[in-house]
């Protein structure tokens, strides 16, 4: 780092010990509740997804789900002659329990890249958001893509972060053995998208997948389908195929498809690491990141040997289906389309 940025460096070091009520931020810290709940409200700002589902603080490592879902019966009469009025258990259906696993979030920047940011009147807010963000997308991907929590993580192996802990879809794979996921249609193994495939296009896929949603959850109003990137490329192309490739049809298609209600669900598609070929149904409000809200540790260190600057940052975090009998998805990796040689790939 040159003399000037080597300042306003210090500087932010200074605001963020002052922040986080600590001496200085070159020794390791707890990060108290309060501002822990900051934080993790910052980290959500940065990608818009996470502001739609739920960021729970906990106070355990494991322990029965805050939120839950609404389901079940609910409306009777009873004799009171002959028999005492019972409540009834509506917050759920699923998997009742929750674990979190320890995780580390470590970034650094070299000091060419301070140097250069520097030269910014917002460099301390843009250094945060880089952070904050790097955090936000990292639970995003293994939200999505996590199979495992290792007890030391290979990215060599896991290049996507498979065994940083286990996601949303892994629950739903383990939920009932596999009650709620579709991972193969009519051939062992694959699941085939188009003309004389399992689903014809999409809004036959979503429907199926829709059907695999306890009924008591499948007309709650608030049902969406996420969609992959591969699967909505794919619907468009039948459109373009049906309509011609008209310049004028173009527009009409691009809109149709990514704003077009499936089996009943408004469409998503603009979620970070969601797999391609990938659907699942839910509710957003069924999706929840936990984390124990005195875990969070962090420290800044000033790297000359590797001419950068490190920041540590760890939290006992993990993912949460609330109620796992109002998601449904189909296993992405199975997935295969018209190669247009008459095969699927």
């Amino acid at each position: 780092m040159n003399f000037a940025t080597k300042k306003l460096f210090s500087a932010m070091l200074a605001a963020m010990a002052t922040t986080y009520g600590v001496a200085d931020v070159y020794e390791q810290f707890n990060v108290t509740p309060t501002v822990a709940q900051e934080l993790h409200d910052a980290i959500s700002e940065e990608v818009s997804f996470l502001q739609r589902i739920n960021i729970v603080p906990v106070d355990e490592l494991k322990g029965q789900k805050v939120l839950g879902g609404v389901s079940g019966l609910l409306g009777k009469r009873t004799n009171t002659d002959d028999n005492d009025r019972e409540t009834q258990e509506v917050l759920t259906l699923g998997q009742k329990d929750y674990e979190l696993f320890f995780t580390e979030y470590d970034v650094h920047l070299k000091y060419a890249t301070i140097d250069s940011w520097a030269k910014f009147k917002d460099f301390q807010q843009r250094y945060g958001q880089w952070v904050r963000k790097a955090i936000a997308l990292a639970r995003i991907r293994t939200g999505w893509l996590g199979t495992s929590a290792a007890a030391e993580t290979d990215p060599g192996t896991n290049t996507m972060g498979e065994d940083t802990n286990k996601g949303w879809l892994q629950h739903l794979r383990e939920y009932k053995a596999g009650k709620q996921w579709f991972d193969e249609g009519a051939t062992a193994g694959e699941i085939r998208f188009g003309e004389g495939g399992d689903f014809v296009n999409l809004d036959s896929a979503v429907h199926a997948v829709k059907q695999m949603i306890n009924p008591l959850h499948r007309s709650s109003g608030d049902l969406v389908a996420i969609v992959g990137e591969d699967l909505i490329a794919e619907e468009k192309a039948a459109l373009y195929s049906a309509l011609g490739r008209k310049p004028s049809e173009k527009e009409r298609i691009e809109k149709e498809v990514v704003s077009k209600v499936y089996a009943g669900c408004e469409v998503v598609t603009d979620v970070p690491f969601f797999p391609a070929r990938g659907i699942l149904v839910t509710s957003l409000d069924n999706l929840s990141i936990y984390y124990q809200t005195d875990s969070w540790r962090r420290q800044v260190v000033d790297n000359a040997k590797r001419s950068r600057i490190e920041d540590y940052n760890s939290v006992n975090d993990g993912y949460v289906i609330e109620d796992e009998e109002k998601a449904a998805g189909i296993e992405f990796d199975n997935v295969t389309m018209p190669d247009g040689a008459g095969g699927w790939a």
